[in-house]
């Protein structure tokens, strides 16, 4: 350190600097503050984009095909691992999507089978209704995801 700098200085511009770096500007990433992550509530899925996805002005309309509603069973779901997502189907009709990630140490979930999400790793189970916690150890419920469903099509958003 420089005559004059002190380590309170040092601290106070790493913070600022640190604080800058992890903010988020237009780049469109997920941020802690976004309606998107602030929700842990699920999302269902309708013929129009949901309520975080149409507010936004970045968003664009949505993005390919990752699924027909056919392919999504009732009761069960389908795991899409390259978009670390699940769609999950809990009754007739009811479309759902959560992140494929287990909240208790990061691994990806493994199968959905009688309305409960699996994961290999440490034996945590989700609701596939709503993506709460059914048996830890994960203590937090998996992130919802937006889709969107149009007549046999379903896309992520």
């Amino acid at each position: 350190m420089t005559q004059g700098t002190t380590r309170r200085t040092v601290l106070a511009t790493g913070a600022a600097a640190l604080a800058a770096g992890c903010s988020d500007s237009t780049s469109g990433g997920d941020s802690a503050a976004s309606p998107q992550a602030a929700s842990s509530a699920p999302h269902t899925a309708s013929t129009a984009p949901t309520t975080a996805a149409a507010a936004s002005p970045s968003h664009s309309a949505a993005g390919a095909e990752l699924t027909r509603t056919d392919d999504i069973p009732v009761g069960g779901g389908k795991i899409f691992k390259e978009q670390r997502v699940i769609v999950t189907q809990p009754e007739k009709g009811q479309f759902k999507a959560f992140s494929a990630v287990c909240t208790h140490q990061g691994c990806t979930v493994a199968s959905v089978e009688n309305g409960t999400i699996a994961c290999p790793c440490h034996g945590s189970m989700f609701h596939a209704a709503d993506g709460s916690v059914a048996h830890g150890p994960a203590s937090r419920p998996l992130a919802a995801k937006d889709i969107q469903v149009e007549g046999n099509s379903i896309r992520l958003v």
